[in-house]
Parts: structure tokens; C-alpha cells; sequence
């Protein structure tokens, strides 16, 4: 891959005033991070036969809007730490995570802006209605901390939108700035989406049975918060009902310490084989994955980068 991800970042100039607005942003940008997502975007674009310097400012501008969504997760979740640093609305103030965060928003779009002309109609539709979606499974999950009775469908419906479209736009925006057929976009449209399926079920294992020191922020945040994770959601499902009962019991305890309150529930996910359970799920949609992979229409060494890169995903710890 020829595009360096990386560099392309790293030369935006946030100096500009007012410094307490950009600061913010830069500190974010530079936190580091998989770069997953403008990595897809480029890979996609050489899958089907263009350089990826090509889709450089739509790989920038997918990657800012990413940040922009983390910056304000963190501030709705009151997230501590962000790959080992502090959160922004921790760093600075929630004011400033906000107003910061709907200036990368912007920024996105001037960035998406540069693409050649010729591909806005159909570049354009697709980010927008990926940016409204994501909000839209941010609302889901907001709205299943007060919501006792989420479904494992709800729940995969929330992490669709929330995770998988944009891994999904990453692709199909690569893939349409290369000329590809109508057909691989929608193919290549679906794979995103099950890898982002793939990815979302990891985080929910790694936040439970990842480490601090791989991970860099707390273990068990999503324990602590009751967060409707597909753990938590297979294990209400799987209990009996003394089982369902005392997880509750758990869960809602103002008077538990927070660490024995995580080694409690895990071990109750232990129990009812929730970890399996999760790493199954993993694998289904990676297999959904390499089917719909199979079916684009390239040959089959051009697919070289995204296999390797499923592969990657499959055994990450982080």
C-alpha cells in the first residue's frame, strides 16, 4: 500500500488560533490508533487497481470523522483514558470536547471536499448517510443504559450502526474512487460490514478479558457502566433464573467495590461460557466475510492486503 496514513495526518497544521479549539484535535489525532479505517479505504482503492494516493483526502477526512465520534463517545461514556492518555474532556473541559469535536466534524467534510469532482454524487451520499447512522446506533446505545429488557437483534442492530457502516463507507468509498462495478461495491459494502460485526464483538471480549497495559484504557469499563454488551446480553439470555437474578443484584450494587464487582460478573460470564459464546460469533462473521471476499471480481492476488488484514484482525489483542 503506497498511501503513508500516517504522514498524510501528520501534515495537517493544526497551529492556527484559536490554539484551545485545534490543540484538542491535534492532541487526538496524534494518539496514535489502528488507522483501520483510512487503511480500508486505501486498500480498497488498490484492490481495484488505483493508487492509494489517490484516496488520500477521502482515507484523511474518514479518519477525522472516526476521531471526532471517539472524542464525543468518551465524553458521553465520562471515559477517563484514550489509548493510555487522558480523554480530552479530561484533559481540557466537556465544552471543549464538544466544540472541538464538531469542528473535526467539519473538517471531514472540507477534507472529503477534495476528492475529484466527478465522484461527490456518489462519495457524498454515502459518508453523510454513514455519519447520521453512527449517531444513530450512539442514540441505541445511550438509550439501552436505562432500557432492562435489549434484545440480542437490538444489539446487533446498535453495533451496525454505530461500528460496522463505517467500516463499510471505508471501503465502498475506496472502492467507487477506483471505478469499481456497482456489484463490488455492494460486495465490498458487505464485507465491511461483517468484518465491523467481527470487530465490534472483539471489543466487547477485549473490554472484559483484554488487558489494561495492551488495551490502554481500564478493564471491565463496560461491566462497571452495565453497558447492554453481547456478554452481558448472552449471559441474562443463558441464566437460570438464580443465575439472572443475582448478575442483576451485581450489576445495580452501589455497595461493591469496582474491582471485585468485575471479577464477580466475569466469573459468572465464565460460568455460563460467555467467552465461547463470544468467540464463535467472532468467527461466523469473519466467514461471512471471506465468502462475500471471494465473491469480487478481482483476481485474486489483488485481494492479498485485505486478507492479510483480516487475518490481523481475527487475533488482535488490541
Amino acid at each position: 500500500m503506497s498511501l503513508d496514513i500516517e504522514n498524510s495526518i501528520r501534515r495537517i497544521d493544526w497551529h492556527i488560533d484559536p490554539v484551545s479549539l485545534y490543540k484538542p484535535i491535534e492532541y487526538t489525532l496524534d494518539s496514535g490508533g489502528k488507522r483501520l479505517r483510512p487503511m480500508l479505504v486505501a486498500i480498497a482503492c488498490e484492490m481495484f487497481g488505483k493508487s492509494s494516493e489517490t484516496v488520500e483526502n477521502a482515507a484523511v477526512a474518514i479518519e477525522i470523522f472516526h476521531n471526532f465520534t471517539l472524542l464525543h463517545d468518551d465524553l458521553m461514556d465520562d471515559s477517563p483514558t484514550r489509548r493510555n492518555k487522558p480523554t480530552v474532556h479530561v484533559k481540557w473541559n466537556a465544552n471543549t470536547a464538544i466544540l472541538s469535536g464538531d469542528a473535526m466534524l467539519i473538517k471531514a467534510y472540507e477534507f472529503l471536499a477534495k476528492i475529484p469532482e466527478k465522484y461527490w454524487a456518489k462519495v457524498l451520499p454515502v459518508f453523510t448517510q454513514t455519519a447520521l447512522e453512527v449517531c444513530e446506533g450512539q442514540q441505541f446505545d445511550m438509550d439501552f443504559e436505562t432500557k432492562d429488557n435489549v434484545t440480542i437483534d437490538e444489539y446487533f442492530r446498535m453495533i451496525r450502526l454505530k461500528t460496522a457502516v463505517l467500516l463499510a463507507c471505508s471501503l465502498k468509498t475506496g472502492a467507487i474512487i477506483a471505478d469499481a462495478s456497482e456489484r463490488d461495491q455492494r460486495l465490498i459494502y458487505d464485507l465491511g460490514i461483517a468484518i465491523g460485526m467481527a470487530f465490534q464483538l472483539k471489543d466487547d471480549y477485549l473490554d472484559t478479558y483484554g488487558t489494561f497495559e495492551t488495551l490502554g484504557k481500564r478493564i471491565g469499563d463496560d461491566i462497571l457502566c452495565r453497558k447492554k454488551t453481547f456478554l452481558l446480553l448472552t449471559a441474562l439470555n443463558n441464566a437460570d433464573g438464580n443465575q439472572r437474578e443475582h448478575l442483576r443484584t451485581i450489576l445495580n450494587s452501589t455497595s461493591i467495590a469496582d474491582d471485585r464487582k468485575i471479577a464477580e460478573v466475569t466469573e459468572i460470564y465464565n460460568r455460563l461460557n460467555v467467552a465461547k459464546i463470544c468467540e464463535e460469533e467472532i468467527n461466523r462473521y469473519y466467514c461471512e466475510a471471506g465468502k462475500l471476499l471471494a465473491e469480487i471480481s478481482v483476481a485474486d492476488e489483488a485481494k492479498t492486503d485485505i486478507r492479510n488484514l483480516i487475518n490481523k484482525l481475527k487475533i488482535r489483542e488490541k
